[in-house]
C-alpha cells in the first residue's frame, strides 16, 4: 500500500493487521524516522541550552540545570516513558471538556493537534515560486555573512511573504484543528503514544547532550574566554559567537553516537503500543511465522539508519574541518 501525501508528509491510511507485510513495515519505518528526526532536533536545542546553563554564573540556575541533567540521565528511559504516558498524557481532559487555544492548538486525551501548513488547492508554478521566495529570504537570514541589520530585514521580508501568502490563500494555506463534540479533527495530529515516545526520547537525550556540551565548553582553552572579554564581548555574546561554534567542532562525534542511540531508542514504543518499526515487525512475524527473517530485516534497517546518520555527521565534520583549514 503506497502512502498518500497530504500537505508535507505521507499518511499511511488503512494500515492495520489486514494490510500487507510491506505496508506495515513502511508505516512502522516512517513512524520511527518521524520520531527520530523530531527528537534529534528538539533534544539538540534543549540539550545545548541545558549544557550552557550548567556553566551559568548564577548558583541557582547552575545547580537546577545540574539536577535536571542528572535526573534525566540516571533514571531508566522506560520509567520515564510510563510517566509521560500514564501520568501526564492520559490525564489530559477528555474531548467533552477540552478547549482549543486561540483556535490553533487542541490538547486532549486523544492527542495533540497543531496547525498543519500545506500548499493550497490552487497551487501552481506561480505558487511554488511564491513559496520559494519566502524560503530563500528565511534561508538568507540565517547566513552570518550578512550584517545583523540585513539579516533582520531578510527575516522580516520572509515572514511578510509567508503572511501575505496565507492571508490571500495564494500558495500557502494552514489546516487548523477543529474541536467538535466527539473530539478534534484536522491539523497535525500527534497521538498520545507518539507524543509520549517523542517527549521521553527528547528529554532523555537532552540530558546526555547537555553533559556533552558542558564537557566541550570546559575543554575549550580559557584563552578564548579571555580574548572575548578583552574585545568587550558580553558572556552571552561570547558563548554564542566564540564558544559554541568551536565546541560543536569538538563534540560532533559524541553527538553522532547520541543520535544513533536516540534512533534505536524509538523501539521503546512497543511498551505502549506505538506502531514503530520494532512493534509492527512483531505483527509481521506472527502473521508470517518467520521470526528469524523478520528480526534480521529489522536489524538491517536499524543498521542502515545508523549508517545514514553517521555518514551525515561525517559530512558535516569534513565541512567544518575544511572551513577551519
Amino acid at each position: 500500500m503506497a502512502p498518500v501525501w497530504t500537505g508535507w508528509a505521507p499518511i499511511f491510511e488503512g494500515v492495520d493487521a489486514a494490510s500487507s507485510n510491506l505496508a506495515m513495515l513502511e508505516a512502522g519505518l516512517f513512524n520511527t524516522i518521524k520520531v527520530a528526526l523530531l527528537a534529534i532536533t528538539f533534544s539538540t536545542i534543549v540539550g545545548v541550552g541545558l549544557g550552557v546553563l550548567r556553566l551559568s554564573t548564577n548558583w541557582l540556575v547552575r545547580n537546577l540545570a545540574f539536577a535536571i541533567g542528572e535526573f534525566l540521565r540516571n533514571t531508566p528511559i522506560l520509567i520515564q516513558l510510563m510517566f509521560w504516558y500514564f501520568a501526564v498524557l492520559l490525564q489530559l481532559p477528555s474531548a467533552a471538556s477540552a478547549t482549543d487555544i486561540r483556535k490553533w492548538f487542541v490538547v486532549e486525551q486523544s492527542g495533540v493537534f497543531l496547525p498543519l501548513p500545506h500548499l493550497s488547492d490552487s497551487a501552481g508554478p506561480a505558487s511554488a515560486l511564491f513559496v520559494a521566495v519566502a524560503i530563500a529570504f528565511l534561508a538568507a537570514a540565517c547566513l552570518r555573512r550578512f550584517p545583523a541589520r540585513w539579516r533582520i530585514a531578510l527575516l522580516g521580508a520572509g515572514l511578510c511573504v509567508i503572511g501575505a501568502s496565507y492571508a490571500s490563500g495564494f500558495g500557502i494555506n494552514v489546516d487548523l484543528p477543529v474541536l467538535g463534540r466527539f473530539g478534534a479533527t484536522g491539523g497535525l495530529h500527534f497521538s498520545p503514544e507518539m507524543s509520549a515516545v517523542l517527549i521521553t526520547i527528547m528529554v532523555n537525550s537532552a540530558g546526555y547532550i547537555s553533559e556533552i556540551v558542558r564537557g566541550g565548553i570546559e575543554g575549550l582553552a580559557k584563552g578564548q574566554w579571555e580574548a572575548a572579554a578583552a574585545l568587550g564581548l558580553s558572556r552571552a555574546d561570547t558563548i554564542r559567537d566564540v564558544v559554541l561554534p568551536q565546541v560543536f567542532r569538538i563534540i560532533i562525534p559524541s553527538l553522532t553516537n547520541r543520535y544513533i542511540s536516540l534512533t534505536k531508542d524509538t523501539a521503546i514504543g512497543i511498551a505502549i503500543g506505538f506502531p514503530e518499526l520494532f512493534n509492527v515487525s512483531g505483527t509481521v512475524a506472527n502473521q508470517t511465522g518467520r521470526d528469524f527473517e523478520t528480526v534480521i530485516v529489522v536489524m538491517a534497517i536499524y543498521l542502515l539508519l545508523s549508517w545514514i546518520i553517521s555518514a551525515l555527521a561525517n559530512f558535516v565534520n569534513r565541512r567544518i574541518a575544511l572551513e577551519r583549514a
